[in-house]
């Protein structure tokens, strides 16, 4: 019974979603219904204890980012620079590989340790001018942006410093270089499989005549075309955010310590307490604050005359939007809270560790997970926390390297959990003004593609051995 209460409360809100209603009024609802049929009397301090501080401590940490976010993607319209890459774009490649460029420049931050949201909202302008000028249906867009930035640069390729990559090295005692053959191995085939798919559907909507669109929502700022600033020049904020983000992720700790860092009351004497950081858990968050301030100076000051014009306007639209899509996240992130709470999350952990194999194990135990919560990183956390021991047992027992059990791991999180309440596909549709029933379809292909390429993992290691 508990079980079916954990499932029923995840297929209410992905319907709900779904459907377009409002995930900041239904997550709420849908976990504490949850909690009423576990238990009535807990209901409102669950409400208290759990939904309402994990959904405040979401906005805590991470309104900035996407306010700044928003910001930084704004500037980007007023200043041309989205237009400037369009038209570069289509200049040396072509309207025909607008997916292909869209994935790149996702996929050149992503993997330059911007975060994914923050992602979103820089790459949706120039994204959406170059789905408008090559006519592409912007229903398709969400799947392109969601390929770049949410699969094989979140979690795949060696190195990446998401935070995917980076929460297994500490239950694995791995690096976020772990396996790079096989992770490499996973990145080609989701970029193979999915620019095909992405492709079919381009050349689908195409036969069948079907442009852009009219009367959408959120559409990008328009400038005048006809003195569109140089390309590198449009390009540069891009990769300052991008270089920034490096630079400030190793900078930080050297400036605060690696542990605590207090602010004494002697230097703040209207505070009668410490005022205490640690800087583990927020140097990235600081460091992609400082690089996005950068780059929305950096775009101020080069293209200063057509951003003052309309910043005003503009900003005040980006900030109302940053604040519903972090909104929106922040709740779905209490939902998950509520639901690893629950007795039938338990049950479900518990079936999990039946499965045999310590790779498949492992694959679909995170992927599991993450689908409930919605969270990749949440799942994930969740299950090396209830489950690692478990792993890693299986793993030495079968021989088989942690580093191997870190990049499958990893994987799986990114799989699954791009289910229709999870808070990134949330924001994608928030920010690219679309609804699920438009555009969810190509953002589920890419997870099923995602999925797929973990189990491509483990054959590929069985078969060959590789690491």
């Amino acid at each position: 019974m508990s079980f079916l209460i954990v499932l029923a409360a995840l297929a209410f809100l992905m319907f709900a979603a779904y459907r377009g209603y409002s995930v900041i009024l239904f997550a709420p609802v849908a976990a504490l219904g949850a909690v009423l049929f576990t238990d009535p009397a807990q209901v409102a301090p669950v409400f208290s204890g759990i939904f309402m501080e994990k959904m405040v401590g979401f906005v805590k940490l991470y309104f900035p980012v996407f306010m700044l976010g928003a910001v930084f993607g704004k500037v980007i319209e007023l200043s041309g620079y989205s237009e400037s890459i369009v038209a570069a774009a289509i200049r040396y490649i072509g309207r025909a590989r607008a997916n292909a460029v869209i994935v790149a420049v996702c996929a050149l931050l992503t993997y330059g340790g911007v975060s994914l949201f923050v992602v979103v909202f820089a790459v949706y302008p120039f994204a959406a001018e170059l789905y408008r000028q090559s006519d592409i249906p912007k229903r398709l867009l969400p799947g392109a942006i969601a390929l770049g930035a949410f699969s094989f640069t979140m979690d795949a390729l060696p190195g990446t410093p998401q935070i995917q990559n980076i929460i297994p090295t500490t239950f694995f005692q791995t690096t976020s270089w772990a396996a790079p053959t096989l992770g490499v191995v996973g990145a080609v085939f989701i970029i193979a499989v999915g620019l095909s798919y992405l492709e079919w559907r381009r050349r689908a909507a195409l036969a069948k005549g079907e442009g852009y669109g009219a009367n959408l929502r959120n559409e990008p700022e328009r400038v005048d075309s006809g003195d569109l600033p140089p390309p590198l020049l449009a390009i540069l904020p891009l990769l300052l955010v991008g270089v920034a983000n490096f630079a400030f992720t190793r900078l930080i700790p050297d400036w605060y310590g690696a542990g605590n860092y207090t602010v004494p009351p002697e230097i703040l004497p209207g505070i009668s307490t410490p005022v205490t950081a640690t800087i583990k858990t927020v140097t990235a968050i600081w460091a992609v604050q400082a690089a996005l301030l950068l780059g929305i100076l950096f775009v101020v000051l080069t293209a200063f005359k057509r951003v003052a014009q309309r910043f005003a306007s503009a900003s005040q639209a980006a900030v109302g939007g940053a604040l519903l899509a972090a909104m929106n996240t922040a709740s779905e992130y209490g939902f998950g809270g509520v639901i690893a709470a629950l007795p039938g999350f338990i049950v479900v952990g518990n079936a999990l560790k039946s499965i045999p194999d310590p790779l498949v194990n492992a694959a679909v135990s995170v992927s599991s997970l993450a689908g409930i919560t919605g969270s990749a990183s949440g799942g994930m956390s969740i299950a090396l926390a209830a489950m690692s021991d478990l792993f890693i047992a299986g793993a030495q027992a079968a021989q088989i390297p942690l580093e191997v059990l870190h990049r499958v791991v990893a994987m799986a999180s990114g799989g699954m959990d791009t289910l229709p309440h999870n808070g990134a596909v949330i924001t994608l549709l928030a920010v690219t003004g679309l609804t699920h029933r438009e555009s969810y379809r190509d953002i589920f292909a890419v997870t099923l593609i995602k999925t797929a390429a973990v189990f491509v993992v483990i054959a590929v290691y069985y078969a060959f051995g590789v690491v």
